[in-house]
């Protein structure tokens, strides 16, 4: 657990979504098994790995997608309650995870564009707070776990909205904490150690 833990708090996460790449299918073949099953791929495991950027969460992250449970709640909310995998669609997914880039890809009802400035597996190279697509051209968008990263997070939500078709569904999920009374935010601390303590993750 402490090597998951090391790993996501020291490699930057371009490098961490490279080399994931080669790692899965390894993971994936050592923990066949039939305790866990991931709906994403459908495939067993004996068991799922640890996830965290602090404290750890055991038996969460699957070795074939690399899903977290909020991924897969996703996955089983699109397939179940929406149109999603039948409907002819057109899609943005900002900062595309690997658990749905491969397969979204692959279904052939989806005009599917992924965007994000920095990763090194997207369609498009672009700035969430000036996207470089018309307005109202997306039957989806998709954006999870990017906003609470943006300072200016009303004009990102702005961006994202202005390239949604009216009627059109998007998909923005951010990280809770429950303890909280109100949202906690702090730009002006950049060192990354500080941003661990306030934030948990030091991006």
């Amino acid at each position: 657990m402490k090597l998951f833990k090391t790993i996501l708090n020291t490699i930057p996460r371009p490098y961490l979504i490279r080399v994931s790449y080669y790692v899965r299918p390894l993971l994936a073949a050592y923990l066949k098994g039939d305790r866990y099953t991931d709906p994403i791929n459908g495939k067993s495991y004996k068991k799922f790995l640890p996830y965290g950027y602090g404290e750890q969460r055991p038996n969460v992250l699957s070795p074939g997608t690399l899903s977290l449970e909020r991924h897969r709640l996703l996955w089983l909310y699109l397939k179940n309650k929406t149109d999603f995998f039948t409907a002819k669609k057109k899609v943005l997914h900002m900062a595309p995870e690997q658990s749905f880039l491969p397969v979204f890809k692959k279904m052939q009802n989806l005009d599917y564009t992924t965007a994000d400035l920095y990763s090194p597996i997207v369609d498009v190279k672009a700035d969430i707070l000036d996207l470089p697509f018309e307005n109202d051209l997306f039957d989806v968008v998709i954006c999870n776990h990017v906003l609470e990263h943006i300072e200016d997070d009303t004009k990102a939500m702005s961006e994202l909205y202005r390239v949604l078709k009216p009627g059109g569904m998007g998909i923005f999920q951010v990280p809770q904490d429950l303890s909280l009374e109100k949202t906690y935010e702090n730009f002006s601390i950049t060192d990354p150690e500080e941003r661990k303590k306030h934030f948990g993750q030091y991006d």
